[in-house]
């Protein structure tokens, strides 16, 4: 097998694991907002638990890009993919962090009666979610139209958050009461926001790997 033969074909296995730590983020981000909402504190400890699994395949990335770095010499494009998967498993592991974030909410919540039916939160997560895949879609097919149209949704999820964070406010000053829960869905819905922002991050990585130029679609 000659290198380049080689080199396309660890590309290809690359893109791969990739696409297999965005699907365990993207289970973490559905698991950890169902033990919120049905206060399933077992499944958010499942969550927890299973954020190693992330991490280990963050590592086992980083690995195979350092050595196909070291090893084949990549240039112009093909170093620019190498260089793009890896910052995109590192937005991609923060993206299981917040998961993990919102899992530990969960616990702290463990038994108590929510101050209001979640209701925003979980649409906040669905886009999240959305854009998780839309950004793994973008860098699978290198779909530049997909990776523009991403500051959409996250502006959704921007007002979203602003709308959350009004409502639980007027909880907190008409009840002192509800100030620490409240508090903790404000968390809750600011990991959200996070996750968008990284998915964004994700689309901005893909068209500088393409083009070779770095897009801003946070502002």
């Amino acid at each position: 097998m000659g290198p380049r033969r080689y080199l396309d074909n660890e590309l290809i296995g690359l893109n791969r694991m990739l696409k297999r730590m965005g699907f365990l983020v993207e289970e973490a981000i559905d698991r950890s907002i169902r033990s919120l909402v049905e206060h399933e504190s077992a499944l958010a400890r499942e969550v927890i638990a299973d954020d190693d699994l992330i991490d280990d395949l963050e590592l086992e990335i980083e690995e195979k890009c350092i050595n196909l770095i070291a090893t084949q010499q990549p240039l112009a494009g093909d170093l620019r993919k190498i260089f793009t998967a890896l910052r995109i498993i590192t937005d991609l592991e923060r993206m299981a962090d917040h998961a993990v974030d919102i899992a530990k909410v969960t616990i702290r919540l463990e038994g108590q009666q929510y101050i209001k039916p979640l209701i925003d939160i979980p649409r906040m997560a669905m886009l999240a979610r959305g854009m998780v895949e839309d950004c793994l879609n973008v860098y699978m097919d290198r779909d530049l139209e997909l990776a523009s149209s991403i500051n959409k949704k996250d502006d959704e999820i921007d007002a979203l958050y602003k709308q959350v964070f009004r409502e639980l406010l007027v909880y907190m000053m008409e009840s002192p009461r509800t100030i620490d829960q409240a508090t903790q869905f404000l968390m809750v819905s600011r990991f959200l926001e996070r996750i968008g922002d990284h998915a964004t991050n994700v689309c901005e990585w893909v068209v500088y790997s393409v083009t070779g130029k770095r897009a801003n679609f946070n502002e």
